[in-house]
């Protein structure tokens, strides 16, 4: 367990992998198998699977080798489910037993988790190999920390003890126990390792003593935590040792105490030894070795010290019994030094380490001195005196002295001394006795220096924390005294434990004031502590022992048979089974039955030392060993053991009595102490454990392992952890939570947490034992807050189910009424469709159509009209609104004001409750504070009585030691008084036995009168054979009646066991005396017996056919009465059966509705692949939601003045609770004063109740006084009775032979009689059974109220006794006379009834055969009966398992509900993402191809500027050579003049325009470059927007596929409980069917039901398959998506490069044109100096011609050159895709040997630690193996070699790709932007010229379209105005013809259309016929119109 500084990760040995303990496989596995745990000789325990049931027995099958065992179900245990796998306090475990907590343990430690909790303890299993869990890091990473916020560790335990320490200023300890090689010591370490890091004050203080000039100050003296961590190797030298289980075990106990100031820091230590083994140091068993000190001194000591210490080779001493022995992995050289080290640290000096070693070469040196056997007598003699020479050298001592002392000893015999030789077995003993002491000395001295280095005195401790290192519970197989201390120790630790356990528990109960019968858990300890250190009435065991050594005579024969006469009867003590055993008695433990032996017990008490020698060392010459042997007045002397042998020196063992103690003393108080201060301590527990006696890691031993848990109080930890309340919770949260299954029981308001909790309570119907209300929590038993949860989810599935409804018939009715508005619609539009149809082919249809249209032109002026009046009305309302506006907006900005007025006044409030709550926070701290000054100075006051108490036992010993000295002066007064009492009690003895005959006389008297009853009784029979029959039908009656006696008689019984029991206390002592006089009325007890076995058969006879026959009606009615209950329970269980039945279909009606909507569900995601349908639908309903969102603000505004005033409401509704809460907090601190008053005057009340208890305790022993002299008094009565008896006896003899004729008669009628006894008796055994029961229970729970009562009941007894007796007495006068009355009767009866006994006798045979039968049916009907019981019992069980299960199964379909309705939902959103993503993919693709296209539009733009600019050159150019022809043609200067100037003012205009033009030009380039800065801002905002986007939906949608991962798993665990619980349900029915064969069809039922179930679980596995599918095909397109994703980043990253190029073609751009305006203005100057240069002008021109060809050619040169790139680029890109391939296969086969390199390394690392363990411990026989193991690490070496480089010529190839790549995309991106540029500016220039040209086009075309189409409405107008007059003419002499009744005309209009008036009348109006009538009338007047094309 030490530290290791390894590359391991160290939180692989602390935390749990919770992935690998919830895998739903393994959770199926569980629930499938239904596996339980089996009793496994090898294992333990182990898994199997239960197969079949058959009655009692179960079929298993193995889980490991699938082999079929039939095992008893007792034999079963309970399997925790594997979501409980490795969990870290096992007090959480559901099923908590023995293979559980095993299982748990294996599994930890098998994954190196050593630590574990049980409850309050830190279970340890040893590792047997180094973790790295105990560096400095581990240790900061549980500095600070709480025990449940870290995983298990030693750390935790001891910051838990360090902070507690600060916090609550209490006293700390840390328990560590264990058997030998657990670990103990290495925790104890680990404990002062951490507290020296977390407690050290990093100071070296200085000693005061050294002068501080000198450099060895600091050194000798050392900080404070490094001398405390170096005590420990000191210690371990001394007092450790190799064993068989452990290479460094501790031989002794020790208690480290810490101590520490206020602060915190370390300011001291003190270590305490407990039971040194010291017969170590003279013998050890094979391959062990003593304590280490000796073989690193004789290896690691120097020339000079080895010859100052005298030592010699290690096989020269005979008490190093096995020579060297070397230990595995160290050596003893080093470890000295290190020794040596350490004690300098301590400031040990050199003259003192140098004592202790002579010391320790002393006691090697007393084994070396030989003794041998004179010839003729027994003497014994020392032939060679070298060894004595050197020890007597070493320490000090004279040799003859020393010689004469060890061979001849002086002895005081009276009072004179006498020299007394020695036997050689004699002188041998006293050698090793001296040997063993004087060590013991040494360990004792070195112990005390520690502290003494250790003990600082500068600063004053404020507290301690303790550490207890000392040995667990050992049962060998015959245990020693050192194993009773041991047992003893552990005892009284387990009952500190167990009251601590429960203290916590009280406590906790007590703060929240709940009514709790408090039980002491370790009073189940006490008997046994008693029975140990009891130390009078009775003594035990340790007080006998004592006591035995102070007889001269006792022997450890004598020890054991006082033993077992005084606690023979104690319930926790055995005796010997067999006279073969080899144990002397036996112990019943906490942990188990231990046997003892008790060999050498005496000697090993006393401990006996020849105080010849131990005088001479007391006066040695060496300073040091005189201080370790200066107490030798308190050793036990020779003479002492000699008075045990011999009886001569009885007398002179007498005086020394009081002047030494023994071990045993010794130790009791040692313990007593210890455990004085670790009461008043707070403790922690660790346990260690020792996994294997092999010393192997990673091996665990079951058995080993389960007796270790035992013996350390493990499972009786968590067997007490389970009692009591375990669930809590705050009144609050209780309320929040679970109100929701009580809705109406809290009315509206405010109400107290409390009462809320308790009407909650009161509503939900909870058994009262299950909970109890606090002050601030409501506590509950386990199990029920699981039940609550159950039904509270219930609750809230019921109301979501009906909200669904609600909402789905909400739905429904909507889509509804839109199919039937759609329908109404459907039929008009069918309707008018049918209309049209009918009517298109009809003409005057066809004219209807087009005349109709023109009948609404005179409806324009009035529709105008209309529609002005409505603007006006439009207007208004927008006035209207506007004005409403402005006042809604005062008023909002009113209510905003008053809002924030309200929040600053509520923010004030919450600051003066906060206040308030403060100031209550420091009331209840200063109460606290209080509170803790109160329990410390009772605390206080309880040191100061326990002192006074101290000094009053100090007294009492003085007092003691006086009378012990009085008593040896008067032992001869004693001895005489002691025979005369024994005499006395003899005589007592003889009266006792005479008064037990009178008794038995009494008896006999008693018998007759049973006899004479029995006669009455004959005469009854006849009437009650008639009788029977009747009380058949009365026995219902009479049981009642009976049962109302049994309450009366079992409390009547109660009293009577009390006292027959303080009675059978009394009669055992008197049974304890009476055993000596037994052989002389050995003769009255034989007469005795044979007349009672005379009357006892007759009786037997006579009590068997009665009891027969009553047994049998009694039994009969009883079976009836089982049978109809029986067949009830069969209705019973039907009724449930069916239910169940009923259950189960409707869970298969849920999965059938299940399956369909997981179809629907199907249906809907293929569905969704239909993108532009769902666009399509998310448009629609964007556009809804528009106008729902414009409802919605007028909703709000609505909504916003009802908020306020509920904002108001709730304010007042605050502030009144903010109130109530203070008048609470009021009510609270009252209630703590008054608790305060009550628990103080409760305290004086039970100081008022001790006195009267002390009182009464002082009356009671009065009257125990009282009763003893009344019981002598009865005694001498018994005496008188027993002599009246014998006279008696003689007449019975007389009258027995008259009886023997009448006894034939009377058998049958007595038998017949002696039934009802028995029934009687047999009711009475039960009584006692049942009352014995009881009374074992209550027995420990009686007080000493309970106590008075049962004396003063013992006294009335004895009184009402007497009272029996004395009648007894007068009945027996009577009696006799009665009999003898009776015989002469009987003489004349038997005369007469010679003919009927024939008759009687042969009824009697057949009764008796009646009776067999009888007998025989009772029992089979018993048998069966108890089987129908058991069969109860079972079924009741399994029918509560069934509806717990039925109840778990609804639970789970509403889980299983609640979980398709999130995945419904999960779904819709996927859906909704899905469509989101699709558009806003849309939206992105449309955004980048308008970024495109105003890309293009200003490379356009840039193309024709430079056009232009190209164009401007030419012109420029042709002027140059108009120039250069000008200066040609001097000659005609003359004539050009005009010309010229006519020219220049053309160039002027040209050149102004060129200017203008330039501007234009600047400032379109100027707002392309705006715009360009616009685009790239909004590009980059854009982009990161949508990587924002896809990293969000990314994440939404990783943690939607976790959430459905995590839901299909919780499924499968469900399904996986359903199906286990399905499997139990059927294994129930199967019960069923084996018990009740009337149930066989329903069971038949039940498994088709299974089946059925069964495949309705495959099709949801392949349903759930399915969803796996549907998953994968989720996760195919977010990966398409992805694709897409990467696809437009592409497409970013081009559009930005393609950015980068239009700035550099800007900048060229922008560079031209500064070079054109340079041009310009050469032209400018050469213009004006145009007539000079003509000829030079046109020589410019030709030469700019020319330049013009070469750069057209070197155009055509750069389009053939990129294309021949382009070629380049696609194959370049193409390399690089396949190099990049190559570069990714080339670095994952990198990373595979990278791994496999790791893997190799760790091999590597792990053989070599191998190989050292492997060289340590078996180099001499292995050496072939280890030069195997050689060759295969340099093959691996090789293999690594190899590994390595070929890696690093993967590496270089990956480099030199990576070069080849990067310089091949350089020359690409170099050659791509070239030829880009070149493009782009020849595409530019051509492009802008074409541009403008098109522009100037353009924009003339659009001048005259402009121009014509407004001439063209000018004339539209004007044709409109003439026809629209025209048409109103007509209309008008229309009108005025139609009023005159005139003929109608047609008009031809200008459009050629037609009005039709007929008449006023519209011809809607008309029918068919008036309508042609009409038409023809009108063409006959007038000529028809043309038909309108």
């Amino acid at each position: 367990m030490s530290h290791r500084s390894g590359q391991e990760d160290p939180e692989r040995y602390l935390f749990v992998d919770r992935a690998v303990v919830y895998n739903p496989a393994t959770q199926a596995d569980w629930t499938a198998k239904k596996l339980v745990w089996v009793p496994s000789e090898r294992h333990g325990f182990e898994p199997a699977s239960i197969r079949e049931e058959r009655g009692e027995e179960v079929l298993v099958e193995l889980a490991e080798n699938g082999k079929k065992v039939v095992i008893n179900k007792d034999d079963i245990q309970k399997m925790n489910p594997p979501k409980f796998s490795k969990v870290e306090d096992m007090a959480e475990l559901t099923c908590l037993n023995e293979a559980s907590v095993l299982h748990n343990l294996k599994d930890r430690y098998y994954s190196g988790l050593i630590y574990t909790y049980s409850g309050l303890f830190c279970v340890v299993i040893n590792p047997y190999k180094n973790l790295p869990i105990y560096s400095e890091n581990i240790i900061e990473m549980y500095r600070g920390k709480k025990r449940h916020e870290m995983p298990p560790h030693i750390y935790a335990i001891s910051e838990s003890a360090y902070r507690c320490m600060l916090q609550d200023r209490e006293d700390q300890s840390i328990l560590c126990t264990g058997e030998s090689g657990a670990g103990k010591t290495e925790n104890t370490k680990k404990v002062i390792q951490y507290l020296a890091h977390v407690a050290s004050s990093h100071k070296g203080r200085k000693d005061h003593n050294i002068p501080p000039e000198s450099p060895k100050a600091f050194k000798l003296q050392g900080e404070l935590e490094r001398q405390l961590l170096q005590a420990n190797p000191i210690l371990e030298s001394f007092g450790n040792a190799k064993t068989v289980k452990n290479d460094n075990s501790s031989r002794f106990g020790k208690f480290i105490r810490i101590n520490f100031d206020v602060t915190g820091y370390i300011v001291g230590a003190n270590i305490e030894t407990y039971l040194l083994e010291k017969s170590r140091a003279i013998r050890q068993a094979k391959d062990e070795r003593t304590f280490h000190i000796f073989y690193r001194l004789l290896a690691g000591a120097g020339e000079h010290l080895r010859t100052d210490l005298l030592l010699e080779g290690f096989n020269n001493y005979r008490f190093l019994s096995n020579g060297n022995i070397p230990i595995p992995g160290q050596q003893d050289k080093d470890n000295f030094q290190e020794t040596l080290d350490a004690m300098h640290i301590m400031s040990f000096s050199h003259e003192e380490i140098v004592c202790m070693l002579k010391v320790v070469s002393a006691v090697l040196q007393f084994g070396n001195i030989v003794f041998k056997k004179e010839r003729n007598t027994d003497q014994a003699s020392m032939p060679e005196n070298t060894a004595a020479q050197k020890l007597c050298h070493l320490l000090g001592m004279n040799v003859m002295e020393f010689t004469r002392a060890i061979l001849t000893p002086r002895i005081k015999v009276g009072r004179d001394y006498v020299q007394k030789a020695q036997t050689k077995e004699q002188a041998d003993f006293a050698v090793e006795a001296l040997a063993k002491a004087t060590y013991e000395r040494l360990f004792r001295w070195l112990v005390h220096r520690i502290n003494k280095a250790l003990d600082r005195t500068k600063r004053q401790g404020a507290s301690f924390i303790g550490i207890l290192d000392i040995a667990g519970f050992e049962i060998f197989e015959l245990n020693s005294f050192e194993q009773l201390c041991i047992n003893y120790t552990n005892e009284k630790l387990q009952q500190l434990f167990n009251h601590t356990m429960f203290i916590l528990e009280q406590e906790e109960y007590q703060r929240e004031g709940i009514e709790w019968s408090f039980i002491d858990f370790g009073l189940d300890l006490q008997p046994c502590i008693d029975l140990i250190e009891r130390p009078t009435n009775p003594p035990g065991i340790l007080a006998l022992l004592d006591e035995e050594c102070w007889f001269p005579k006792a022997t450890d024969r004598t020890f054991i048979d006082k033993v077992l006469q005084e606690q023979g009867t104690h319930t926790k003590f055995q005796k010997p089974r067999q006279l073969k055993d080899k144990a002397d008695f036996c112990i019943i433990h906490y942990a188990g039955r231990v046997d003892y032996k008790a060999d050498e017990w005496l000697m090993k008490n006393m401990d006996p030392l020849n105080d010849n020698v131990a005088t001479l060392l007391h006066q040695s010459t060496d300073k040091f060993v005189a201080e370790l042997w200066k107490d030798v007045d308190r050793i036990v002397g020779l003479d002492q053991v000699a008075g045990m042998n011999e009886t001569a020196f009885g007398a002179a063992y007498k005086t020394k009595k009081g002047m030494f103690r023994t071990v045993g003393q010794l130790y009791k108080e040692q313990l007593s102490k210890l455990m004085a201060t670790l009461r008043n301590t707070n403790p922690n527990f660790v346990r260690c454990i020792i996994p294997n006696h092999e010393k192997r890691a990673g091996k665990l031993d079951p058995h080993l392992v389960l007796d270790q848990l035992r013996c350390n109080g493990v499972l009786e930890g968590i067997r007490i952890c389970r009692q009591g309340f375990p669930n809590r919770i705050v009144f609050q949260e209780f309320r929040q939570r679970y109100e929701i299954l009580t809705p109406n029981a809290i009315p509206k308001g405010f109400m107290d947490g409390k009462q809320a909790c308790e009407r909650m309570i009161q509503a939900l119907e909870l058994d009262g034992n299950l909970f109890r209300i606090g002050q601030s929590k409501i506590f509950f038993r386990a199990g029920v807050l699981a039940h609550l949860e159950e039904e509270r989810d219930l609750k809230i599935t019921d109301i979501i189910i009906y909200f669904q409804a609600v909402c789905r018939g909400y739905l429904a009715r909507k889509a509804f009424a839109k199919k039937q508005q759609q329908l109404s619609a459907l039929k008009v539009l069918q309707r008018n469709c049918a209309a049209y149809l009918k009517l298109r082919h009809w003409q005057w249809w066809r004219l209807f159509t087009k005349v109709k249209p023109l009948l609404q032109v005179t409806r324009q002026e009035e529709e105008m009209q209309a529609k002005d009046e409505e603007l006006v009305k439009v207007k208004e309302k927008q006035t209207k609104v506007e004005g409403e506006l402005v006042e809604m907006e005062r008023k909002h900005q009113q209510l905003m004001e008053e809002k924030n007025i309200l929040a600053e006044q509520l923010q004030a409030e919450t600051e003066l409750f906060a206040e308030a709550e403060e100031m209550r926070a420091r009331l209840a701290s200063k109460k606290q504070e209080l509170e803790e000054i109160l329990h410390d100075l009772e605390s206080r006051l309880e040191e100061e009585e326990e002192r006074t108490q101290s000094m009053q036992n100090d007294k009492k010993k003085m007092q003691s030691h006086i009378q012990d000295l009085e008593e040896q002066l008067d032992e001869e007064e004693a001895g005489r008084q002691k025979l005369q009492l024994e005499k006395v009690t003899a005589e007592a003895k003889i009266k006792k036995f005479e008064e037990d005959v009178l008794l038995l006389e009494d008896q006999n008297s008693k018998l007759l009168k049973e006899k004479k009853l029995m006669e009455d009784r004959i005469n009854e029979m006849t009437s009650v054979l008639a009788e029977e029959e009747e009380k058949a039908k009365n026995l219902g009656k009479v049981k009642n009646k009976q049962e109302m006696m049994m309450v009366d008689l079992e409390e009547r019984l109660k009293k009577e066991e009390k006292t027959r029991q303080e009675l059978e206390k009394s009669k055992r002592k008197l049974d304890g005396e009476m055993s000596d006089f037994q052989d002389q009325i050995a003769e009255l007890q034989v007469q005795i017996e044979e007349m009672k076995g005379q009357l006892a058969k007759k009786e037997d006879e006579q009590q068997m056919m009665q009891a027969r026959g009553e047994d049998e009606v009694s039994q009969k009615n009883n079976a009836l009465k089982q049978v109809r209950e029986l067949q009830a329970q069969l209705s019973e269980l039907q009724e449930d059966l069916d239910s169940e039945k009923l259950a189960r279909n409707k869970a298969e009606k849920l999965k059938r509705d299940l399956s369909e909507e997981l179809e629907a569900l199907k249906t809907e995601l293929e569905d969704t692949l239909d993108t532009t349908a769902a666009q399509q639908e998310l448009r629609t309903k964007r556009e809804q939601e528009v106008a729902e969102l414009k409802k919605a603000i007028d909703d709000e505004t609505k909504n916003h003045e009802s908020q306020i005033q509920e904002m108001r409401q709730r304010h007042a509704t605050v502030l009144e609770e903010l109130s109530e809460q203070l008048e609470q907090a009021k009510r609270f601190k009252a209630n703590l004063e008054k608790t305060k008053q009550s628990q103080e005057s409760a305290n004086k009340e039970l100081a008022n109740e001790v006195k009267c208890l002390q009182q009464a305790k002082t009356e009671s022993e009065h009257k125990r006084k009282k009763l003893e002299a009344q019981l002598q008094e009865l005694m001498a009565r018994v005496t008188e009775g027993e002599r009246s008896k014998g006279e008696l006896s003689d007449r019975t003899h007389k009258l027995q032979t008259e009886l023997d004729n009448v006894s034939a008669m009377l058998e049958d009628a007595e038998r017949k009689v002696i039934k009802t006894a028995k029934d009687v008796t047999g009711l009475e055994s039960q009584l006692q059974d049942t009352q014995e029961l009881l009374q074992e229970e209550t027995r420990q729970k009686l007080n000493l109220s309970s106590r008075i009562r049962q004396l003063e009941e013992e006294k009335n007894t004895l009184q009402e006794q007497q009272e029996e007796e004395e009648e007894a007495r007068k009945n027996l006068e009577k009696q006799i006379l009665t009999l003898q009355a009776q015989l002469s009767d009987s003489k004349k009866k038997l005369e007469d009834d010679v003919g009927t006994i024939d008759a009687l006798e042969e009824t009697k045979k057949k009764l008796q055969k009646d009776l067999e039968l009888t007998s025989q049916r009772l029992e089979e009907k018993t048998i069966g009966f108890e089987k129908m019981e058991k069969t109860k019992t079972r079924l009741q069980q399994e029918l509560d398992d069934l509806t717990v299960d039925l109840d778990h199964q609804r639970q789970i379909v509403s889980n299983l509900e609640k979980k398709q309705k999130k995945f419904d939902q999960l779904l819709a959103e996927e859906k909704s993402i899905s469509a989101r993503y699709a558009e806003e993919r849309d939206r992105a693709e449309a955004e980048a191809r308008e970024k495109e296209t105003k890309a293009l539009s200003m490379t356009r733009a840039l193309d024709e500027a430079l056009e232009a600019k190209e164009e401007l050159e030419r012109i420029n150019k042709q002027l140059r050579a108009e120039m250069e022809d000008l200066m040609s043609s001097k000659d005609d200067v003359g004539k050009n003049v005009h010309e010229l100037e006519k020219s220049k003012r053309t160039l002027e205009q040209q050149l102004e325009e060129m200017k203008t033009q330039l501007e234009e030009l600047e400032d379109e380039l100027q707002a392309t470059e705006d715009a360009k800065l616009r685009l790239e801002v909004n590009m980059q905002a854009m982009k990161a927007q949508y990587e924002r986007d896809l990293q969000g939906r990314d994440d939404q949608n990783d943690e939607k596929k976790r959430a459905l991962v995590k839901q299909v798993r919780e499924m499968e665990a469900e399904l996986e409980d359903e199906r286990k619980q399905r499997g139990l349900a059927v294994a129930a029915k199967k019960k069923l069917e084996m018990d009740l064969k009337d149930i066989e069809s329903h069971i038949e039922g039940a498994n088709k039901a299974r089946d059925e179930a069964i495949k309705q679980l495959r099709k949801l596995q392949a349903q759930m398959k399915d969803y796996q599918r549907e998953l994968e095909d989720a996760r195919a397109s977010r990966d398409d998506i992805f694709a897409i994703s990467k696809e437009n980043e592409k497409k970013l990253k081009s559009l930005e490069a393609e950015i980068v190029q239009l700035h550099e073609d800007l900048a060229a751009s922008e560079r031209g044109r500064r070079h054109a305006e340079q041009e310009r203005d050469e032209l400018q100057d050469e213009i004006s100096n145009s007539t000079s240069g003509k000829s030079a002008l046109m020589d410019e021109k030709r030469r700019l011609e020319a330049r013009i060809a070469q750069l057209e050619e070197e155009l055509e040169e750069e389009q053939g050159n990129m294309e021949l790139l382009n070629d380049r680029f696609r194959k370049t890109t193409m390399q690089v895709d396949t190099l990049t391939t190559e570069l990714s296969s080339e670095r994952s086969t990198a990373q595979k040997s990278e791994n496999a390199r790791q893997q190799l390394e760790r091999q590597n690392k792990e053989l070599r630690a191998k190989l050292g363990e492997l060289e340590g411990s078996v180099k001499s026989r292995f050496k072939a193996s280890i030069t195997a193991l050689e060759a295969k690490i340099a093959q691996l070496e090789e293999q690594l070699e190899q590994e390595a480089k070929e890696r690093a010529a993967a590496n270089k190839m990956v480099r030199r790709t990576e070069k080849k790549l990067k310089e091949i995309c350089m020359q690409v991106e170099d050659e791509r932007r070239h030829a880009d540029q070149f493009k782009e500016q020849v595409e530019k220039a051509n492009s802008r010229m074409k541009q403008l040209k098109r522009q100037l086009e353009e924009a003339e075309e659009e001048a005259t379209r402009a121009n014509a189409s407004r001439r063209k409405l000018q004339r539209e107008l004007d044709d409109a105005t003439e026809a629209s007059e025209g048409l109103s003419r007509e209309v008008h002499t229309l009108k005025n013809r139609l009023r005159r009744g005139g003929p109608i005309s047609f008009s031809s209009s200008r459009s050629g259309r037609r009005p039709l008036q007929v008449e006023g009348t519209s011809l809607d109006l008309l029918s068919d016929d008036e309508l042609e009538n009409k038409i023809t009338d009108n063409n006959a007047n007038e000529t028809p119109a043309p038909q309108p094309e």
